[in-house]
């Protein structure tokens, strides 16, 4: 059975925003290794097309970038969406009855499988479908943008903390 987990970068006033702030070197490593033990990633629309940004090699890339390239182009994606008609290599199209479709998913594949994007989460968090939550918090105030958590808080146990570079701590977190 698969194990759905929603993780992001967040700020310590709950936002979460790519372009704000983003994982240094540490982090990042961090984030490569994670690329290869995921067994796939379930995106909206949205984020998937941000992501496709990993589909081709860019020659200011360094290593790093490369190898999460790498684990990212080898994971199956699933992509919730109405409106797409396609999507790109090693990825399937979620249109209606998504619900259904997640739960056969989480069913069939064995490993774990990101969550990406706190729409999405909120979605399969509503459905009881998220078995684990995992928050980056940085050392960042916005004051505004995309909340981690969207709509109301689902109730959560900490489970595990960990340092993961001089600024960033991961948060676990499981539905209580």
């Amino acid at each position: 059975m698969a194990k759905l987990v929603f993780g992001m970068n967040q700020s310590l006033d709950g936002y979460v925003d790519h372009m704000a702030f983003g994982p240094g070197p540490t982090l990042f490593r961090h984030f490569v290794e994670q690329a290869h033990e995921q067994v796939g990633s379930i995106y909206g629309r949205g984020l998937y097309e941000l992501m496709r940004y990993w589909d081709e090699d860019h020659p200011e890339w360094d290593a790093d970038r490369r190898e999460y390239a790498v684990g990212w182009r080898r994971q199956k994606k699933w992509v919730v969406s109405n409106s797409l008609t396609s999507v790109g290599p090693n990825a399937a199209l979620i249109g209606e009855d998504f619900e259904a479709a997640i739960r056969r998913l989480k069913a069939d594949v064995e490993g774990e499988i990101q969550v990406g994007g706190p729409v999405l989460a909120k979605s399969l968090g509503e459905l009881g479908l998220i078995d684990e939550y995992r928050i980056y918090l940085h050392p960042v105030v916005l004051g505004e943008g995309s909340p981690f958590f969207i709509g109301p808080r689902p109730r959560l146990r900490l489970t595990a903390t960990e340092r993961i570079d001089e600024d960033v701590i991961r948060l676990t977190y499981v539905p209580a």
